[in-house]
């Protein structure tokens, strides 16, 4: 089964994919946000390239527990995701992902710029592999 995982933010959306078995997340693309068509357009395009059955998006709960103003869009976009694609989307606390994916291009060197550009995907691939791995124990 494919899964998508999408990292939600207000300018740029990252998107990555698990290989077929579910054990690995991939990064695909991060999309620069224009409007909610255009945007479901984009991601249109992997959900029906990969055969995607069910996706993962990153849920920004605060680090007290607490449910903030992010997640409140989050919540909107899911639903829009569901109603658009009529696949389950499952929000997964994500939690520092994005620190985490700039801790990583950091260590390895990577300039501002280039980071800019795949930080996001980045998030997205560590959003989806958290839940990879929470399945893989939960089968164990």
């Amino acid at each position: 089964m494919r899964i998508l995982g999408i990292d939600y933010g207000s300018k740029r959306i990252g998107l990555s994919v698990c290989d077929e078995l579910g054990f690995t997340a991939q990064g695909l693309a991060t999309i620069t946000r224009k409007n909610k068509e255009k945007d479901m357009e984009e991601i249109s395009r992997f959900v029906e390239k990969y055969n995607v059955e069910k996706i993962v998006i990153g849920f920004p709960i605060r680090l007290d527990g607490t449910e903030g103003i992010q997640c409140e869009k989050v919540n909107r976009f899911a639903g829009i995701l569901e109603t658009r694609f009529s696949i389950p989307v499952i929000k997964w606390d994500e939690s520092l992902s994005t620190k985490e994916a700039e801790t990583i291009l950091i260590e390895a060197n990577m300039s501002r710029k280039k980071r800019k550009k795949v930080v996001d995907k980045l998030a997205a691939t560590i959003i989806l592999q958290g839940y990879l791995d929470y399945l893989d124990r939960m089968k164990k």
